[in-house]
């Protein structure tokens, strides 16, 4: 059975971050740690909880799940706040107050999408990270939220006319 499974792994010593460590979950504060990440644009901190998560190898697939409840709740205090939401281990109300609701729904669509795309990437963690990746990378068009706006370490001169960054 699987508390026999549980108790064989932890030694006899049965508790919620073993057991969660066996059965490949995560908590959901770690999830929250993602969004906050990506709410500050902030990419070395998101590659490093990314690297944290990992750790418990956790089925990055779900975790795109949970990555998606979490912003669908953040999407109903922002647009219908008198409705009850809640998901642990989220901020969802400093979610709501940091995140436009456009860039919200542009990140719901990017983590549904990367689910559905997760056993095409050459592993489901390269899968997971360019998900996120993507949600930190793009925004809505006329995006003016300072600490959304788009990543520019690493990337093309922009000063270039549009033409010359296209033949380059």
């Amino acid at each position: 059975s699987l508390l026999d499974q549980a108790i064989a792994y932890t030694g006899g010593q049965l508790d919620e971050v073993a057991v969660n460590t066996m059965l490949g979950t995560v908590d959901r504060a770690q999830v929250g740690g993602l969004l906050d990440a990506l709410a500050a644009g902030d990419g070395a901190t998101l590659m490093a909880r990314i690297e944290t998560l990992s750790t418990f190898s956790p089925d990055f697939a779900h975790v795109l799940d949970d990555v998606a409840t979490a912003l669908h709740q953040v999407q109903v205090r922002q647009l219908v706040p008198a409705a009850a939401t809640g998901h642990r281990g989220v901020d969802v109300d400093a979610l709501a107050a940091a995140v436009a609701p456009d860039v919200v729904q542009l990140w719901y669509q990017m983590a549904v999408t990367g689910r559905r795309d997760i056993g095409l990437a050459p592993s489901p963690r390269t899968g997971f990270e360019m998900s996120l990746l993507r949600m930190l990378a793009f925004r809505p068009a006329g995006d003016a939220g300072a600490a959304l706006a788009p990543p520019t370490a690493g990337r093309p001169d922009t000063a270039r006319p549009a033409a010359t960054q296209a033949s380059a």
